[in-house]
């Protein structure tokens, strides 16, 4: 690691807040990784007459477990449970519902306040909230890093070429960037989200279309220095090819402005996922999401802990993001005096 780089990252284990905020988002999201196993219903693993089964990785007819049927095995019915008991025993996740299980049986109705049962309650279809909640953390969340990712790389290329070459290019490419910029985004998302079948790559595709946009402006400035250096001069002398000194030349240097912004484009991603669920537009209907989530809380005002569950939740990942960005951006910055 040069020098260089340890104080970067001297300067970001100084920001406490910074390396608080990345530890705790750090370890939500490792754990959302594993909604499955948290919040499922499915058994983790049954012991049944010596043998021991995997439910959740395989499915298993009733018929396995001493039932009638050789249908596929409802594990929270009563008389499987039974069956399964009179000879063996069943692991269960901590939360024994998933995020589309809909309560059933006496006393288990929608909009159930929270309980020892269902700690954030239940929702207007009478789902557990917590389990929709872990689930739709860790959707956000990819959704987020992956459109972070693919916009970033969209959009530097295109600040690379644009900056590199200059001229003619630069000018077309910069009448072209005014013209889409300009145009209503969440307008046009929502648009095109209502007469396109929505799922998660779809909606990915059609919001990577404008968020790309992000870091061309600083990328191009980047370059547009970057390219007049003696050494770019002296390897462009050389016969060196342009894609060769852009990107192994110029872009290291473009790169370290970049990272700065990319704790900000992640919230912006998961705040126009959120949006987009919440009128309506975004996932397909029944996915776990966020945006779902406040629009619960908007239509059932008689059930306030569908709201404050999730104004929490999103208020505290975007505030988490935004502390890590800023110690990024400050690790980043070269005025920047360690204490």
């Amino acid at each position: 690691m040069s020098p260089l780089s340890r104080r970067r990252l001297a300067a970001f284990r100084a920001s406490r807040r910074g390396m608080v905020s990345l530890v705790v988002f750090g370890l939500l999201f490792f754990v959302s990784l594993f909604a499955e196993l948290l919040a499922n219903n499915k058994p983790i693993l049954i012991r049944y007459d010596g043998a021991f089964y995997v439910p959740m990785l395989r499915d298993y007819p009733e018929t396995t477990f001493g039932g009638e049927f050789p249908t596929n095995t409802v594990y929270t019915d009563d008389e499987v449970q039974k069956l399964i008991h009179d000879k063996g025993w069943i692991l269960w996740p901590p939360i024994p519902y998933s995020y589309d299980t809909v309560l059933k049986g006496d006393g288990r109705k929608a909009l159930l306040p929270p309980s020892w049962a269902h700690p954030l309650g239940t929702d207007d279809q009478a789902r557990d909230v917590l389990a929709r909640l872990i689930y739709g953390f860790r959707i956000s969340v990819l959704f987020g890093l992956a459109l972070t990712l693919l916009s970033s790389i969209v959009g530097i290329a295109a600040g690379a070429f644009q900056g590199y070459f200059g001229g003619l290019v630069d000018l077309v490419f910069q009448r072209f960037l005014e013209i889409w910029s300009s145009m209503p985004t969440l307008y046009l998302l929502i648009i095109l989200a209502s007469f396109i079948e929505p799922s998660f790559w779809v909606l990915l595709g059609i919001m990577l279309l404008f968020s790309w946009m992000a870091l061309v402006g600083l990328v191009r400035a980047e370059f547009l220095r970057g390219r007049n250096f003696d050494y770019v001069r002296a390897a462009r002398a050389l016969g060196m090819l342009d894609v060769r000194i852009m990107f192994r030349h110029i872009l290291p240097n473009a790169m370290t402005a970049s990272l700065t912004f990319l704790p900000f484009i992640l919230a912006g991603s998961v705040t126009t996922l959120t949006s987009l669920d919440f009128l309506g537009f975004g996932l397909p209907v029944g996915s776990p999401s966020l945006g779902e989530l406040l629009l619960q809380g908007k239509n059932n005002l008689n059930a306030p802990w569908l709201a404050f569950t999730g104004f929490f939740i999103i208020a505290l990942m975007l505030s988490l993001l935004v502390f890590i960005g800023e110690a990024v951006r400050d690790a980043f910055n070269p005025r920047k005096v360690l204490a």
